[in-house]
């Protein structure tokens, strides 16, 4: 097997474990040896070819240690020192490469945020942040015939980073709320997922002072056996707003696997995420940053738009991916255009002053800070996003492509679209647009987006409506368009 087919975008990812039928064991111990050992080899090419310093840490997964091994004894095969960080966060392992005592020259995460259990993966970080899909390729192709030689010596440390990383995060509460126990007489419960979000409970609300009782799932386990651990599941936001009502809490949280998203829940139990998180987030930085650009994903509503206007703010609505999105609010920035934020519905959430890095339980530090000032006034959370005009209605379905060149026949598609839109009365192709193609719907009272998978073969087209019935009748709209296409699997 090629090691090409395990890169996933700017991650490595494969099946670890057997247990799920048609699901062959592509990623081993075996093969993360010689993906990490290539990432030796690149990030020293990059270096000048200078002795290098890793750090390695992973989730809850089952095969987490296993493969952790492998990754440690590739990169100690090269010659680097290695700082085996046990279980840790994805955000945790970039800033090891910013921590003043393990200085590191890379981190990797072993993790593949809330697949499912069988899988795992490998993210790669430098001095200068994620590597991007490129980078990937080029450590892929090395590992194809990576070689390794006997070694006199290993350098391999144990070091228990999150603590120091979660040690961070309190000092800087302390910091900006001006108390040493902002959250004393607060209950504040974090739903873990069984993931690697755990630590937040204990190691950075608790010295804070807050209550965790009621906090549910905070132990890793990597059969995932309550929830999938991701802020954007149904049955993931209703556990930790169900558990919220039932502690009688003030504040939820929720993490995906690695702690690289995250979300959260009033103290009603209202939940605040997608487009509400991403105005909360927004109504943070523009109170205070005022006039920044906020980098959001293409499925964005109209409404948000509105809300960051009224604040002053500039909307600049870039691509669904991540990583898309922070390199639109990077590029900005380095064309003047200040841009603070980069944000995706998803949870994936990097601020410019963070280094741009996608930090779920950094997110959190910034809400939690918010919060405690907030709550000296009598206030909360939503009472900052009250303004947010919410759609009556939300739908997204989605088209399989069922030829091998999928992404010219579902350009095709785009194109046609964009002809047909010319002939509805009512409806407007949205400028400027980067993904898809978006149409106002005047007389169903909405938007449709519609927009080609950017890995797989499959067209999502997501709708809003303010009227009830609008993303119905949008949607019967599509559907007469789209069945045209012989190719397409409903």
């Amino acid at each position: 097997m090629s090691l090409l087919k395990l890169q996933n975008g700017s991650d490595v990812r494969g099946v670890a474990l057997e247990g799920i039928e048609g699901e062959k064991v592509n990623l081993t111990p075996d093969i993360a040896k010689r993906i990490c050992g290539a990432f030796a080899v690149w990030l020293s090419e990059k270096t000048g070819g200078k002795d290098l310093t890793i750090a390695v840490g992973r989730d809850s997964r089952l095969s987490g240690p296993d493969i952790a091994k492998g990754a440690i004894e590739g990169l100690a095969l090269k010659g680097c020192k290695v700082y085996d960080c046990k279980m840790a966060s994805t955000p945790a392992m970039f800033m090891t490469t910013k921590d003043d005592e393990i200085n590191a020259d890379g981190g990797i995460m072993i993790t593949a945020s809330h697949l499912p259990f069988n899988r795992n993966g490998l993210k790669f970080f430098t001095k200068e942040g994620g590597a991007d899909s490129k980078d990937i390729k080029e450590i892929l192709t090395i590992a194809e015939t990576v070689e390794f030689a006997a070694v006199e010596k290993v350098a391999i440390e144990e070091f228990d980073f999150i603590s120091k990383y979660a040690q961070n995060l309190v000092d800087m509460i302390i910091e900006k709320t001006g108390q040493k126990k902002p959250f004393e007489n607060t209950k504040i419960i974090v739903d873990a997922g069984n993931g690697a979000g755990g630590f937040f409970a204990s190691k950075v609300l608790e010295p804070l002072g807050a209550d965790t009782n009621g906090s549910v799932f905070l132990e890793p386990d990597g059969n995932f056996p309550n929830h999938e651990p991701n802020p954007e599941n149904k049955e993931a936001m209703e556990a930790i707003q169900n558990a919220v009502k039932k502690s009688k809490a003030d504040l939820g949280i929720i993490f995906d696997t690695d702690v690289d998203r995250a979300a959260v829940v009033d103290g009603s139990g209202k939940s605040i995420n997608r487009n509400p998180l991403v105005a909360l987030m927004a109504a943070i930085v523009l109170e205070e940053t005022p006039e920044t650009t906020i980098v959001t994903d293409s499925i964005t509503s109209k409404g948000l738009t509105e809300f960051i206007e009224d604040l002053g703010g500039k909307h600049h609505r870039f691509k669904r991916g991540y990583k898309n999105v922070i390199n639109e609010s990077i590029r900005l920035n380095n064309e003047g255009i200040d841009s603070q934020l980069a944000i995706e519905t998803s949870g994936h959430c990097a601020f410019k002053e963070n280094f741009f890095l996608d930090d779920g339980a950094y997110l959190i530090t910034k809400v939690l800070i918010k919060f405690a000032k907030l709550k000296t006034q009598d206030k909360t959370l939503t009472d900052l996003i009250s303004d947010l005009k919410e759609p009556v209605e939300a739908d997204e379905f989605r088209t399989k492509i069922k030829v091998d060149d999928f992404k010219s026949y579902g350009q095709k598609v785009l194109d046609d679209f964009t002809a047909y839109v010319q002939g509805q009365a009512g409806w407007n192709i949205v400028t400027p647009n980067f993904e898809g193609v978006r149409v106002n719907c005047d007389e169903e009272e909405g938007w449709v987006l519609i927009r080609l998978s950017l890995h797989d073969p499959v067209m999502a087209i997501n709708s809003e409506s303010d009227k009830a019935g609008g993303c119905g009748e949008i949607k019967e709209k599509m559907m007469g368009f789209l069945q045209n296409y012989s190719e397409l699997s409903f």
